[in-house]
């Protein structure tokens, strides 16, 4: 960072321009992201050296987890307790949920087992809202274009046709199930019109909200209904540590681990859904994140160990505004629903510099920039840009209280009025843009594994338009809970174990890669929890 412009000088500046009037790109949008954006910086990636992608470029510090050993052996499930059902669904977020709602349904017995509660997930820090078109001047082909025009055309065309035809009636379903969407002026208490916005990098706006917690009401609705659905058993706190499959190579279920009692347990069953989200908590090139703290990548590391193919493990996003100051907040999400309402971004100079509502990758780029060529705001050490709340405020009076909730009280958690003074923001790590390469029914090419949401590839490509995760989650929750219960009516496991493991750790001597990295990470570094030293100690 080449210096920057200290916080009373940067907030003098933006009261004498207030509002700052939009200004173009100096650079091109290639040149921006070449030079700016994180994932384009030298040292960033490696190929992978084993597995069904070895080749594929990818995350250095993600390269280390999926080319690791397991924490377990055959020996460590010998005699452990051995739960049975048809499906089991691995994560408690929006996606298991929606999955294992969906298997339940058709008469599938479910376990829904997560890390740490049902519930507990990204899914719930979704703020901006869930695309669908569904709109008189919309259409299902501009929701398709705008997604693979976001996603630099890489995205797979047959999974996003899937993701917006399934739109409409993702949004049926959610009311159905008790979910609350915002309503357009005039709408009356007994029903209305579904107030749309147009989000960043849209022709048409498709963006339906619930207030800008819309991910948190989403999972209320999903976590009643899996509480109150006959034929699932939910298991809090069981990570998994291991995928098992049986003498035929087909994935059986998995060993968790109960947090509670110290111990491993056996889900065995004929398909399992990956619903485990991403990777945030690994703090890719060492950025705040917004993630939930499960949020460390164990899917893939699964996933990939039984012989999954991933695709665009090289492509991660951030999220253009999360918190700088203060700094017991780093990292936490000013919902686009701001941006997306108007508020506008400003240097130090006072200066508007990007189109807001550009795709995020865009724009996070173009924040990035202004901090590394000295038009930054520094304050406390941090450096970032301001988010003009309070020229939306003057534009749009009584937006804050009435429609951005949350981002009013992050305002008064950080001690000030969002009225009166900007957000300083700078991007942080949001989400994982590739995965598990899935087809259109969240089959992993395994059988028996079938995975849903952020631990999936293909959707996005190489940069996710907002509102489409939780679009996402849904649409795929559903086919993959489906495809699975079918599935698992014409397949039993038998003779499960481990077996897998032993051509991964040849493959790994071959390569020269050490046997004593292991994984899946479980929890973040940083919370001094050791999987290994745990086990040991119930052992």
């Amino acid at each position: 960072m080449n210096g920057g412009i200290p916080y009373a000088e940067a907030l003098a500046a933006w009261r004498a321009k207030i509002p700052a009037p939009a200004q173009p790109l100096a650079l091109s949008a290639a040149e921006l992201l070449e030079r700016f954006h994180p994932d384009r910086q030298p040292g960033a990636m490696v190929p992978l050296c084993v597995g069904a992608s070895a080749g594929l470029p990818c995350r250095v510090e993600l390269a280390a987890l999926l080319q690791s050993d397991s924490l377990i052996e055959d020996v460590d499930i010998a005699g452990a307790s051995m739960l049975n059902a048809d499906v089991l669904v691995i994560g408690g977020g929006g996606a298991g949920c929606v999955a294992a709602l969906t298997a339940a349904r058709t008469g599938a017995r479910v376990i829904l087992a997560t890390k740490l509660r049902l519930g507990d997930s990204n899914t719930v820090m979704a703020e901006g809202g869930i695309q669908a078109a569904v709109g008189p001047e919309d259409s299902l082909q501009r929701h398709f274009e705008d997604t693979l025009r976001a996603g630099h055309f890489t995205a797979d065309k047959a999974l996003v046709a899937a993701l917006v035809s399934d739109g409409p009636g993702v949004i049926r379903w959610l009311i159905q199930e008790g979910m609350g969407f915002d309503l357009a002026e005039g709408s009356g208490r007994m029903g209305g019109t579904l107030l749309r916005k147009k989000p960043g990098g849209a022709t048409a706006a498709r963006l339906l909200s619930y207030r800008d917690f819309t991910g948190l009401e989403m999972m209320r609705a999903l976590r009643e209904a899996v509480l109150l659905q006959p034929g699932i058993t939910v298991l809090d706190r069981h990570p998994a540590l291991e995928l098992l499959t049986d003498d035929r190579g087909r994935c059986a279920g998995a060993a968790l681990h109960d947090l509670a009692q110290g111990r491993t347990v056996l889900a065995c069953a004929g398909a399992t859904v990956l619903a485990t989200g991403g990777a945030g908590r690994l703090h890719i090139a060492g950025f705040p994140t917004s993630n939930h703290y499960g949020a460390t990548a164990d899917g893939l590391v699964l996933a990939y160990r039984l012989g999954a193919a991933l695709r665009e493990v090289d492509s991660f996003q951030y999220h253009p505004t999360g918190i700088a100051w203060p700094p017991h907040m780093e990292g936490q999400l000013v919902s686009e629903a701001a941006r997306a309402s108007g508020a506008a971004l400003v240097n130090g100079l006072g200066e508007r510099f990007v189109d807001e509502l550009n795709t995020r990758d865009i724009v996070a780029a173009a924040i990035l920039r202004e901090i590394a060529e000295g038009r930054g705001i520094l304050r406390d050490g941090r450096a970032g840009v301001f988010l003009d709340t309070p020229g939306l405020e003057q534009t749009k009076p009584g937006i804050l209280g009435k429609s951005l909730v949350t981002l009013t009280h992050l305002a008064r958690r950080g001690g000030f009025d969002a009225a009166d003074e900007p957000f300083l923001i700078r991007p942080t790590l949001h989400y994982q843009n590739g995965g598990v390469a899935i087809d259109h029914d969240g089959w992993s090419g395994v059988p028996g594994l079938l995975c849903a949401g952020e631990v999936t590839g293909g959707l996005h490509g190489r940069n996710r338009m907002m509102g489409n995760a939780l679009l996402e989650l849904v649409a795929f929750g559903r086919r993959a809970g489906s495809a699975a219960a079918a599935d698992a009516r014409a397949e039993r496991p038998r003779n499960i174990g481990l077996a897998h493991l032993a051509d991964w750790r040849r493959a790994l001597i071959a390569q020269g890669l050490p046997l004593t990295r292991k994984a899946p990470l479980v929890f973040p570094p940083y919370g001094n929890f050791d999987m290994a030293t745990e086990r040991g100690r119930a052992a």
